[in-house]
């Protein structure tokens, strides 16, 4: 995966009484990946929201498959996988070099400000693919 990433480092209140990153935090790391992934293609989701639109999150599977601990440097990977009319399912990956700790695919919806699904506004949709 190629398409952009973001380097994370590691911090003692990442982790669980194991001394890994606890589980959920990975959601947030995925957060934060999609939402530098959207920057970096122009989109701006804050200016999207004060237009009354916004993405929320409708599904997520995760693959959790080696730990990350205290002090790594770990990189989040985010590429759009499918781009529908009214979604996004984003594929996500963190690694630590080249180890492979975590596998995603969330999908986000594309709402209003009544929370109901619309369609991704035209001039947003083709930066997703840029």
């Amino acid at each position: 995966m190629k398409d952009s990433y973001i380097e994370k480092k590691i911090y003692y209140h990442d982790t669980d009484s194991g001394r890994v990153v606890y589980y959920a935090n990975y959601l947030k790391y995925f957060e934060e990946g999609r939402s530098e992934y959207c920057l970096s293609k122009g989109i701006k989701l804050k200016e999207l929201v004060d237009m009354g639109t916004c993405f929320v999150v409708g599904h997520v599977e995760i693959d959790y498959k080696a730990p990350a601990g205290y002090q790594d440097t770990i990189r989040v990977y985010t590429k759009v996988e499918k781009l529908g009319n009214a979604s996004i399912v984003f594929w996500q990956e963190v690694k630590k070099d080249n180890l492979v700790l975590v596998e995603a695919r969330t999908t986000l919806v594309c709402v209003g400000g009544d929370l109901k699904p619309k369609p991704i506004p035209a001039d947003i949709k083709p930066l997703f693919n840029k």
